[in-house]
């Protein structure tokens, strides 16, 4: 695993640059993410520079420095990620070109020959792997991005104006894209909304004006002479599950069971491939748990595995965690947690993410991974496994919800809105609280007429998981960008309504939240993961799959159960999902309140200008006296406020 960064500007701006040094700086920026070497490469006359952090993993020799230029010469490239499969493309490169003198055993090498031998997009077609990359084609003068298919790692880039002129900026962090002398990225308030709303922010927005990510699956191309950068999918998503569902899997669900055995023991086997220490992290839950036994049964050593537990009650996996290595005989490490723990791994939440992020697991993410970090270079996760085999408890409760708002016609369920949001008389008992704050929370609470009116389950759905409901008056000068969550409309062929949310959840929360949170944790402790659930050739078997295959008799990831039967007893596998979540509402009542009350104090958020202090505050004291739980509100304007301090 590693980091990547750069630029592409005109020559006479960049005349007086110097451009090792500049690359130099925004390499080691981002350092966390290859802490075992790093390259530049530049062309000043071309006004291109590439840089590379590099995370020792396949070939720790030379032959594995970046950037790296192909043998003919054309390309050169800043990689970041792993393919699986490359010796095997390796030998299909042979087969094409007997001649080829191999320099070392990367993937790296092994990339840039694929595309002299079967050209970009075809290759990207045949990589197995996680990855996001810049390349620069000497030839055309073109530089060339692109990102994974199921988004693992991260890629930004945009234009931005200096005082040398224009330039276009690349990188696997924001802070790498800041390093670039005399920049001035201003903050979008339309991302800032967005982020109230999500909690992340949903790509290919970022937090800057004009700073974008890559979109999984997406190549970006951009030169000089075509400044307007040329976007296009070799992989998408949503198409693969419009043809998941119209292909449709042909044999009996013991033959899918079979199948899908078969193709987790074929990825891990692949991933589990590694020139350094590996292991895994194990939280007690099925994915994982099915992850970490075929490694096992595949290894001659015991796997080394990973989790944390918390002392507070009803939060804890972490014993069911210890029975299940215990069982399977891994090498198992964990680690019991507190709001103190916490408290110390909090204020340094600005520099693991490059931009605000407020999922609460996002701490004990990281100590895990911090963890295992002090034993392993790589680990495997089980990501994924959710949005695949509708693992969500809220799927079935959701579908419950929308069973009932659809008993009544459209009609009716309008009516019933509008007469819900009729005003208040004027004089009413309500007019002596009249305030901002109680308007907006009555708008809050209007906003819930949104679920009855709601047309789709799709548009129902992203109702009930939004954070806030109208953070643009909670931002000032706010507004609401359009994302794909308000564009895509997944009918996908006629699939279930417990599918369509878990197709919006492939597209959208996998990787804006979870594979980002994966990512900088690990990344910040300079750990690579891997997570075997979203090979793509696993997920576009998933999604052939009938959802009576993956629920079936009322027992969601149905095909990992029968797995399991394999490797774990039932009374290890057969309870409630309980997710990897923190009792973080009651931290910021106690121990955090100090570093809470600093971040939310009236005065700095007026100075500061970003949000509506009167609402804010107003929020914190009823959390903090116990009225209501608002942590869903305040953990973002907490993570916000805490990144912009380090700004």
């Amino acid at each position: 695993m590693c980091g990547v960064a750069g630029f592409l500007m005109d020559s006479e701006s960049s005349s007086s640059m110097n451009f090792d040094l500049i690359t130099k700086k925004m390499t080691d920026s981002i350092k966390h993410r290859g802490p075992n070497d790093s390259g530049c490469w530049n062309n000043p006359s071309d006004g291109i520079a590439l840089g590379h952090r590099r995370l020792s993993i396949l070939d720790l020799s030379d032959a594995g420095h970046q950037p790296m230029e192909s043998s003919n010469g054309r390309y050169v490239i800043a990689f970041n990620g792993e393919i699986y499969n490359h010796l095997q493309i390796r030998s299909d490169i042979e087969k094409n070109n007997e001649n080829l003198s191999w320099k070392g055993h990367s993937d790296t090498e092994t990339i840039l020959n694929a595309f002299e031998t079967f050209g970009i997009q075809k290759s990207l077609e045949k990589f197995v792997g996680m990855f996001a990359f810049s390349l620069w084609d000497k030839k055309n003068k073109i530089l060339t991005l692109a990102r994974d298919r199921l988004g693992e790692k991260p890629m930004y880039y945009g234009w931005q104006n200096t005082i040398k002129g224009r330039v276009f900026l690349f990188g696997s962090e924001l802070k790498a894209l800041k390093s670039f002398p005399n920049i001035d990225l201003k903050i979008d308030r339309g991302s800032l909304s967005l982020f109230l709303k999500h909690a992340y922010i949903p790509n290919p927005s970022s937090i800057y004006e004009n700073i974008f990510s890559l979109e999984p699956g997406q190549v970006l191309q951009v030169s000089l002479l075509k400044k307007e950068p040329k976007t296009f999918h070799y992989w998408d998503a949503s198409e693969i599950i419009k043809k998941g569902s119209t292909e449709g899997y042909k044999g009996t669900p013991n033959e899918a069971v079979k199948d899908l055995k078969n193709l987790l023991r074929h990825t891990i086997k692949s991933q589990m491939i590694s020139d350094v220490p590996l292991g895994a992290f194990l939280s007690g839950g099925i994915d994982s748990s099915s992850i970490v036994s075929i490694m096992q049964e595949q290894s001659d050593m015991p796997v080394k595995t990973f989790t944390i537990g918390f002392n507070e009650k009803g939060f804890d996996e972490a014993k069911y965690a210890k029975s299940i290595a215990d069982h399977l005989g891994t090498d198992h490490t964990e680690l019991y947690i507190n709001a103190n723990d916490a408290m110390k791994v909090i204020p340094d939440m600005h520099s693991i993410y490059c931009e605000p992020f407020a999922d609460p697991t996002q701490i004990p993410n990281f100590i895990v991974s911090r963890l295992a970090k002090n034993d392993v270079t790589v680990a495997l996760s089980g990501d994924g496994g959710d949005e695949l085999f509708g693992g969500y408890s809220r799927y079935n409760h959701i579908e419950g919800i929308w069973k009932k708002i659809n008993y009544f016609p459209i009609s009716t369920r309008n009516l019933i809105s509008k007469i819900l949001q009729f005003p208040l008389p004027e004089k009413s008992i309500y007019s002596k609280y009249k305030s901002k704050t109680l308007t907006n929370l009555s708008k809050r609470i209007i906003s819930g007429t949104n679920l009855i009116h709601s047309e789709t389950i799709h548009q129902l759905y992203t109702h009930i998981i939004t954070q806030i409901p109208f953070p643009e008056e909670v931002v000032h000068e706010g507004y609401l960008k359009e994302t794909k969550l308000d564009y895509l409309k997944p009918d996908f062929g006629g699939i279930s309504n417990i599918e369509k949310m878990m197709a919006t959840d492939t597209i959208n929360y996998l990787p804006d939240d979870i594979l980002t949170k994966v990512d900088r944790a690990a990344m910040r402790t300079s750990l690579e993961t891997r997570v075997p659930f979203l090979d793509h050739n696993i997920v576009e078997f998933a999604w052939r799959l009938p959802i009576s295959y993956k629920v079936k008799e009322g027992e969601s990831k149905w095909p990992l159960h029968q797995i399991l039967k394999d490797f774990l007893p039932e009374s290890l596998t057969k309870r409630e999902k309980m997710g990897f979540s923190v009792p973080i509402h009651e931290w910021i009542r106690g121990p955090l309140k100090e570093w809470c009350e600093e971040l939310l104090n009236k005065d700095r958020l007026k100075s500061e200008g970003f949000f509506d202090e009167e609402i804010v505050c107003n929020k914190w004291n009823e959390h903090l006296y116990g009225k209501v739980n608002n942590i869903t509100f305040l953990w973002p304007i907490l993570m916000f406020q805490s990144w912009l301090e380090n700004q």
